[in-house]
């Protein structure tokens, strides 16, 4: 059996408008931070993993920046879960014995971008049913012509509405505001302002249910993590031992073949079955949990979400979210760190930002948003394609 492996350093940079700084510019702010939150240099990376998809650039001319070495890069891309996958590239290298100790860097600059309808927002449309388990509500996209990101995830809003009277306008702008309250609590996040549900109900309406303000943000911003194998972690500092943290799942799905459209992917299905896989590999299930950062590219993902990582019954998500559960101080914090649409989606950096808001939970460093006795918490991100990627972590034991 291959031995665990740990998170040994982790940085997010700020978010939001970063005119002062290229590409390359915000991956080796992270990077460099990263390794100094570690206790280590680049002299002790032996593989890096590097996701970047509108930027043209390479973990090769990331290392002439920060420390040419000669190590191998994965240079990665897969939409949302691009930084998250670069990351997972990363662990199954020590995994497989290759290395003892690497460095994941996700990175983007979007700012000023737009609303992109490509491989930015969010991913594609699904079938849905509220057991999540039974029958599907048949997937008309494909056949009505939207490609737009918040067309499709307007569909999964309309057709959990359609399921559920409930899942109206106001929940969905509910779970928004409750996005907004969390990061005005979190200094990295691109929009730290408080929003009543006022506000958001009356903002532009981008696609009903979801107006701006619903929607992820397009910002730019870099995040990276470095992974050191349980062996290697032994031999440092108690200290490094103390603050590390236990990857105890790391799992990558891709769509599998449903009888609805093929042209685009089925968010649901895939997000379940790496949420199963990883509780399993984890040995945990949704009750060890004390946080979830999960991809809430626009209001309606964050609530077909809660079904699809089984942080609820079936079927049970308007009364989960409406039971307060979901708040900071509630059961099972979501998206603490005010999630895509507060904190901002460049979308390279989303995967490995949503990784670093649960690790810097589970070492008590979170500040006042901090989640106090967090031993466990899970980060999850979709890639249009459709790819998932589920990280369950866990509090140093050492």
């Amino acid at each position: 059996m291959s031995e665990n492996v740990w998170i040994l350093g982790i940085h997010m940079t700020p978010f939001g408008k970063r005119a002062d700084k290229d590409v390359l510019d915000l991956a080796a702010e992270a990077a460099l931070a990263a390794l100094k939150d570690a206790g280590v240099t680049m002299k002790d990376m032996q593989v890096m993993g590097y996701g970047n998809l509108r930027g043209g650039t390479s973990g090769q001319s990331l290392q002439k920046q920060i420390g040419q070495t000669g190590i191998p890069s994965f240079n990665v891309s897969n939409a949302c879960a691009t930084g998250s996958t670069a990351m997972r590239a990363v662990i199954m290298a020590i995994k497989a014995g290759e290395a003892d100790m690497g460095i994941a860097v996700g990175v983007e600059k979007l700012y000023g971008a737009g609303l992109l309808t490509g491989n930015s927002v969010g991913s594609g449309p699904e079938t849905w049913t509220p057991t999540g388990r039974n029958g599907a509500i048949k997937n008309l996209d494909g056949y009505i012509g939207t490609s737009g990101m918040a067309g499709l995830f307007a569909q999964i809003g309309m057709a959990y509405n359609d399921s559920d009277p409930r899942a109206d306008f106001e929940l969905f702008a509910r779970i928004s505001e409750k996005s907004h309250s969390h990061s005005t609590l979190n200094p990295n996040a691109a929009y730290q302002n408080k929003m009543s549900l006022e506000q958001i109900m009356n903002d532009p309406m981008i696609a009903y249910p979801h107006t701006r303000s619903m929607c992820s943000a397009n910002c730019d911003g870099a995040a990276a993590s470095v992974i050191v194998s349980e062996t290697k972690l032994r031999t440092l500092s108690l200290e490094q031992q103390r603050r590390a943290v236990k990857i105890s799942a790391s799992i990558l799905a891709s769509d599998p073949w449903t009888e609805a459209s093929q042209e685009f992917p089925d968010v649901s299905t895939v997000t379940r079955n790496a949420s199963v896989a990883a509780y399993e590999q984890a040995g945990l299930g949704p009750d060890d949990l004390d946080l979830v950062e999960l991809h809430d590219c626009f209001a309606a993902a964050e609530l077909v979400h809660y079904d699809n990582l089984g942080l609820c019954e079936p079927g049970g998500a308007i009364d989960f979210f409406n039971s307060g559960a979901t708040w900071r101080d509630g059961k099972l914090p979501v998206n603490v760190s005010g999630g895509l649409q507060s904190k901002g989606h460049p979308i390279a950096a989303t995967g490995i930002a949503n990784i670093w808001e649960v690790a810097t939970h589970l070492r008590g460093e979170a500040g006042p948003r901090q989640i106090q006795g967090a031993k466990a918490g899970m980060a999850h991100v979709i890639g249009l394609g459709s790819s998932c990627t589920v990280h369950i972590l866990e509090k140093s034991g050492l």
